[in-house]
């Protein structure tokens, strides 16, 4: 890598949303929620960010949120351990880009609750971890 690697002054997400939304929302409606949010994606100015096949990704994204909602470690079996922000150093992501993918999220999550059952008393949290772990993927100033 040829430029400088930004690194966020607060540091990784110090704790993650709750587990047991994974029980309260079940796996579909997870796969069902990152299908829905990389189709914001495919509409935004990030879309070159990420490949080809925004099916695919989704799933992949997928499997990541349900491991850390409290389901299976379904990233882990397919992928090895997430490193997200190894993973991620490749791509140029600035603040910009982290708010952009925040307003995609955003939309995606807009009557979550009757979309994807996503239990209402943990969206606040999950918000919350979205914010703290897209703050962590900013490599670019």
């Amino acid at each position: 890598m040829d430029r400088p690697i930004y690194v966020p002054p607060a540091g990784p997400p110090q704790s993650g949303p709750d587990r047991d939304i994974y029980a309260l929302m079940g796996e579909e409606n997870i796969f069902k929620m990152l299908s829905d949010f990389y189709a914001e994606l495919g509409k935004s100015p990030i879309r070159g960010l990420f490949p080809p096949d925004l099916e695919e990704a989704s799933r992949k994204s997928a499997k990541f949120f349900v491991q850390v909602l409290g389901g299976p470690p379904l990233y882990v079996i397919d992928h090895g351990p997430p490193r997200m922000r190894a993973r991620h150093l490749t791509f140029d992501i600035d603040e910009k880009a982290r708010q952009i993918w925040l307003d995609c999220f955003s939309r995606t999550l807009e009557n979550a609750e009757t979309k994807y059952r996503f239990p209402a008393q943990h969206l606040s949290g999950f918000k919350d971890f979205l914010r703290d772990f897209s703050a962590w993927m900013v490599n670019k100033k």
